[in-house]
Order: structure tokens, then sequence, then C-alpha cells
């Protein structure tokens, strides 16, 4: 029963379906995915939202105890159930034990960033040493910027997308040979190349090692942010040679609203890159409260720390770091491919059904439709407006969200949604839509 990895998504629901001896669209399809999805338990790890308690919900339409279809985990990821336990666990060290608790349990406070820092490893594709969990994300890319972008009268430019996300300075997806064609006629003149390894609007999947590889080439330093990347997509960091990184844990690694951001910095840069703001938690441990002002700089990624580790942050991320562990990003991004690929699917069934009809309102998937380059979202634009669609998803109990000027992003996660999750939201959207043309 379990699809071949050279199996396309289309040919695996239509597998399915010849086997159940119904239509691809049909919910029986759903179910037996999930039936056959070893990920599946997963889902009774987090939180799922009941419909009932969304603000924008409107109780007419639903069933009081059903949960939401939550596919907004590419902006804030569902809370692990573990979150509590180990914030409960950190708290009553505090209250029983004060001071005491810098030095032991399993999160001594001291090091608590760095007794979680091996469980990110497989996520991004980084040697322990490689990597450094701290501040947020936006902050860690400006500590990384000024450490890399060393300009000289003739090597001054830094290159990034037009439409990067606010923190980070498209309406369409980008041309990997246009990428790579700006960097060869340019790259002589530019010092730092920081571009998005998943696009937050399109969810177009950059292709990293290749831009890392054209950059290097024309001698420039080239970083990732990798907000909506990390846990989304497997990635190599250190295998593709990337010179930096950085990433939030707040969407697809489910740390909560201001989670613990994490950095890398390649162990080629570890004695020749310095930090260009320097803080006391990046010398050396051994001598760190010896206080004599003689800085001993921890060689690489974890020189770069500023100040100690806020443990309550490091809870949070332990709790579903400790899943990733368990799923392994090679299992999820299996299944992802899969669940977004029947998104797709039956979203362009919608249109495909009845072709004729010439009233019915567009959907336009803007993510790019090959599965190598993109992760989990579809970002979709519609014929009718935009606004109204959305609102009345609300309504109904989905959570996605809308991005301007005219994209409602979709982002179905294999830690915690389902097939059957996928089913039920078109079906609302198709019920949507078809109200559009009578509201209209």
């Amino acid at each position: 029963m379990e699809p071949s990895p050279l199996e396309l998504p289309a040919d695996t629901i239509r597998r399915i379906a010849a086997e159940l001896r119904c239509s691809p669209t049909d919910v029986q399809v759903a179910l037996r995915l999930d039936e056959e999805d070893k990920l599946r338990h997963f889902r009774e790890y987090f939180y799922i939202p009941k419909k009932q308690d969304l603000p924008p919900i409107d109780l007419s339409l639903v069933n009081k105890d059903e949960n939401a279809i939550y596919f907004l985990g590419n902006s804030l990821g569902l809370q692990p159930k573990m979150v509590k336990t180990y914030l409960e666990e950190e708290l009553d060290k505090w209250a029983k034990i004060g001071a005491y608790g810098h030095e032991v349990g399993k999160r001594p406070w001291i090091t608590g960033d760095e007794s979680i820092t091996g469980l990110m490893i497989d996520i991004v594709g980084a040697n322990e040493k490689e990597i450094v969990l701290m501040n947020g994300l936006t902050v860690n890319l400006h500590l990384l910027l000024l450490s890399f972008f060393k300009p000289t009268p003739k090597r001054y430019k830094i290159l990034l997308e037009a439409k990067a996300f606010p923190s980070d300075h498209g309406e369409e997806t980008l041309r990997m040979e246009d990428i790579l064609d700006v960097i060869e006629k340019e790259g002589d003149s530019i010092a730092v190349i920081l571009f998005s390894g998943v696009h937050f609007y399109t969810g177009q999947l950059f292709n990293i090692p290749a831009i890392t590889k054209a950059g290097q080439a024309k001698g420039c330093f080239v970083g990732f942010d990798l907000a909506h990347a990390a846990g989304n997509v497997e990635l190599h960091l250190h295998d593709w040679g990337v010179d930096f990184a950085c990433w939030c844990s707040y969407k697809y690694l489910n740390s909560g609203a201001g989670g613990l951001a994490g950095a890398f910095v390649h162990e080629k840069h570890a004695h020749t890159i310095k930090p260009a703001l320097v803080g006391w938690f990046g010398h050396e441990l051994n001598t760190r409260f010896k206080m004599d002002n003689k800085l001993q700089l921890i060689p690489g990624a974890t020189g770069f720390r500023i100040s100690n580790p806020p443990i309550l942050l490091v809870c949070s991320l332990h709790a579903s770091l400790e899943i990733f562990k368990q799923a392994t990003m090679q299992a999820l991004r299996r299944k992802s491919v899969l669940l977004t690929g029947y998104l797709e699917y039956l979203i362009k069934n919608y249109h495909n059904k009845d072709k004729a009809e010439s009233k019915k309102p567009v959907v336009n998937i803007i993510t790019p439709p090959h599965i190598e380059e993109r992760g989990c979202q579809l970002t979709l634009t519609f014929s009718a407006p935009m606004k109204y669609v959305f609102q009345e998803l609300e309504k109904r109990g989905v959570v996605c969200d809308k991005r301007e000027p005219n994209g409602i992003r979709v982002a179905p996660v294999p830690l915690y949604n389902s097939f059957h999750d996928v089913y039920k939201f078109v079906s609302l959207l198709i019920s949507v839509l078809d109200s559009t043309e009578t509201n209209n």
C-alpha cells in the first residue's frame, strides 16, 4: 500500500481511489491516507483548538465540539502538550531552590540553550557546534549581517529578494535562472547574499545549494533566513556549505509566540568570522565568571551569544524538538509532500469538474507546482473578493491567514494535520466559493 518514493501525490491519490473503487475526491481516499499514515499519532501530542473557542467563529455554522481546521503552522505552530509540564518543572525548581537552579536539573539555567541544541542538528543539517539558540529572528539577522557584511570599495552590495519579509529588507515566484544570472553579473560587487529558504508569501522553496554555490564562486558570503524552512523542509546547511543562517522557532517548530530563535555559522568560519557585537555568554564557560575582563571568545556559533538563555523559552522549544526527534524530518517531509499534494489535487479538481460554468470563481495556486520547489504552504488567490472568502472560512472554523495584496496562505503541517483536515477544508472552501456566486 505504501507509495513508492518516486510516486507523485496525484498518482498516489488515483491509485488509492482505484483500490477503493471510488472517485479520487471521495472522503474515503482521505480516510485511507490517514489510516496508512505512520505519523498520525503525533497529532495527539498537540492541543488542537476547538472551533467554538475561536474569536471569529459563527456558531450557527459549526458543530459545538468540532476541532478547528488549523492550517496556520506557517505563522504559529500549535502547542505541544508537554510545554506546560516542562514550564512547571522550571517554575517549581525556581520556587524550591532559587539560584541553585543555574547548575542542576535536566535544563541547568546556565547551559539551558546548550542542553537542547543537539535536538536541532537533524532539523537544519548541521554540527552541534555550528548551531546556537538565542534571541529572536530579527536580532539574529542583524547580528549575523553585522558580522558577515564587511564592505570594501569594490565589494559593497547585499543581494536579497525585492519582496522579502520586512525583517529582511512576491507576488510571483522567482526563477532560479534569473537569480543565478544576477549573481553571475553582479557577484564581483556583492559582499553578502541573503535569501529566504522558503518565501513567506508565495511559499516558494529556493534552491539553497545552487544559490550558495553560485554566490561563493563569485567570492560572496551566502546566508539564508530559514523562518519558513526550518521544520518544514529538509535542510543540510553544513553539507551545502552555507556560510550563515538563522530561523525563528514559533512557526513549524511550535515553540510559542516570540519563541527562542536559532542561528548557524559554518564551522569553516569558526576562527575567522568574529561576532560584531560581543556579550558575556560568548565567553568560554570555564572562565566566564572570573570577571577579569579578558575575553576568551568561544569559537564559532556559540561565541555569538550575547546573554544568558531565557529558560522558559527553552522549555517550550524543548517540548517541540523532542517530537521532531521521534518523527524525523525525512518522514515528515515525505508526508508533507503527499499532504500538500492532496490539497493541490482537490483544489484543481474544483475547476476541472465544471469547466463550462463560466461564473465559477477561479482559484489560483501561485506556489510552484513542483514538489521540490515548495514546502507545506500553498498560497491561493481568487477571482472572488479575497477578504470575503477569508472571512467566510474563519466563520466556519478554518484557521489560515490572508496576506496583501490578495493571497490566502494555507499550510497543512504533517506533525498535526490530517488528510481528512485537507478534505474538510476544500469542502468548506468550495462551499464558500459557490456562495460568492449568489452574494456578489
